[in-house]
């Protein structure tokens, strides 16, 4: 992870927030190749989502009415417990400090919880099981916390009793700060979809099943940021709501699971690096609700969540407008609230996976090559176009091809240092194709093409070049 984030800031990638101030911690920048590697991501799910006849886009506001974060559990119900170390002050998530106990360490608390009931050898999954069964009532988790260690100095019973914290951005609307004028920065897209359900509906005339699909900025004042992209406290999402009649939700769950899986493996990840996680506790909202887990360098985590929120958004929504959230099905000629089925990754935490996956050492001829296996049509440079020498017009012949193909695609140009170590420049930041102007190219205007992962030349037309890049970016 280290390497990974050293080469994020060193290429361009990903900077720390207001660095220079001594950064903002939990907020990130995205450099030259981090934001075109974040627009291409975002520009591929946008396509998968809603270049089909049953998806709709939009952009909704950050800022919403307060009533809306009400409606929808927001104000009541998102917050977490926390807890102070007495002796460092260091702060933790209490469900989170839970969950990174290794499974000795449950074993152990487990034991001193419940003398004897433990005291044999069991499976390691039982351990976890019971451990998240045992540890699940406000009495229970303050008996634990009096013997597990504080992570950040090693104390026990040194935490402070649990305080709930809300984790919206509160702010203020007009001159006057008072209650009357509070709003909040979302803390997810889904709302904007859910309030404008009807205004779509109608606008495009259409017909259920249909889904409303949304990539925006969202916002949680998490106390405990960690793992560089992983947890942070600005992000975006990529949302989308699929409505349906209810008694339809477990096959269209069922067909969401499978695309959007299909989605990461058709950008390159490896099946081995996703698995499944199912939601044993179900939020208050939800029916079934599975998250597609990467494995990370510290382990597997969520990057999106697949989820069946049976009706509750939109009959909360009816309820404290006041205004019909339903649906009249012209066939049946019954008006009902439809059902959702949700689909919503990170857009950040999808950045920071393929970031992972592509990354990649080997030794050639001698050397550490670095390279960055992104799939093409995620990498942030399309090609480099490079001169072998800057004489006998090979650079302006160069030069005029960077211009030609920047009119389709990213394309960089490079005339400085030997030829092996501007290939390995642009490896490093995961560049699929370089094609290469030499003296051959004098002659019959051909250029060398050079493949990123497999490093095999060839030669083809300069002529072909752009449709050479189109069949292998978006096959």
């Amino acid at each position: 992870m280290d390497k990974i984030v050293s080469l994020a800031k060193r290429r361009g990638f990903v900077f720390q927030s207001s660095e220079i101030y001594g950064g903002l911690n939990g907020c990130w920048d995205y450099g030259p190749l981090g934001v075109e590697l974040l627009n291409n991501l975002k520009q591929s799910w946008w396509r998968a989502m809603t270049y089909r006849d049953d998806i709709e886009g939009v952009d909704a506001s950050i800022l919403m009415h307060p009533r809306v974060w009400e409606a929808s559990g927001h104000v009541a119900n998102f917050t977490d417990p926390m807890v102070d170390c007495r002796q460092c002050k260091a702060r933790y998530r209490v469900d989170v400090l839970m969950d990174e106990l290794n499974t000795k360490k449950k074993k152990d608390v487990l034991r001193e919880l419940y003398p004897g009931e433990f005291d044999g050898q069991q499976p390691d999954e039982r351990i976890a099981s019971e451990f998240a069964a045992r540890i699940a009532g406000d009495e229970a988790t303050a008996k634990a916390l009096t013997v597990i260690a504080c992570p950040n100095c090693g104390t026990k019973s040194s935490f402070t009793e649990a305080r709930q914290f809300n984790l919206m951005f509160k702010t203020f609307v007009g001159p006057v700060e008072d209650s009357n004028n509070v709003v909040y920065l979302r803390p997810e897209t889904a709302q904007g979809i859910f309030v404008n359900f009807l205004n779509v509906q109608n606008a495009s005339r259409q017909k259920l099943p249909f889904g409303i699909a949304q990539i925006g900025k969202a916002f949680r004042n998490e106390i405990n940021t960690k793992n560089f992209l992983f947890r942070t406290r600005e992000f975006e999402q990529m949302e989308m709501q699929y409505f349906v009649k209810p008694g339809e939700e477990d096959r269209f769950f069922e067909y969401w699971r499978g695309e959007r899986m299909n989605w990461f493996l058709s950008l390159g990840m490896k099946p081995e690096h996703l698995q499944w996680h199912k939601h044993e506790k179900l939020a208050h909202y939800a029916k079934a609700a599975f998250d597609i887990e990467f494995k990370f360098p510290f382990g597997w985590g969520e990057v999106e969540g697949i989820h069946s929120r049976t009706d509750f958004d939109l009959g909360s929504h009816e309820k404290f407008s006041g205004k019909a959230m339903k649906y009249f099905d012209e066939q049946s000629k019954e008006k009902f609230v439809p059902y959702v089925i949700e689909t919503s990754v990170g857009a950040s935490r999808s950045f920071m996976a393929f970031l992972c996956a592509a990354f990649d050492e080997e030794m050639v001829e001698g050397e550490m090559r670095t390279v960055l296996r992104f799939h093409p049509s995620l990498a942030p440079m399309k090609a480099a176009v490079l001169p072998l020498v800057n004489r006998d017009g090979m650079d302006d012949i160069a030069r005029s091809m960077t211009r030609e193909l920047q009119k389709h695609f990213r394309v960089f140009y490079d005339d400085s240092g030997a030829i092996g170590r501007r290939y390995r420049r642009q490896d490093e930041i995961g560049t699929p194709y370089c094609f290469t102007v030499d003296s051959q190219t004098l002659q019959d205007r051909t250029v060398t093409v050079r493949e990123r992962d497999s490093m095999q030349q060839e030669r083809i037309a300069m002529d072909a070049v752009k449709e050479y890049l189109l069949t292998r970016i978006h096959p």
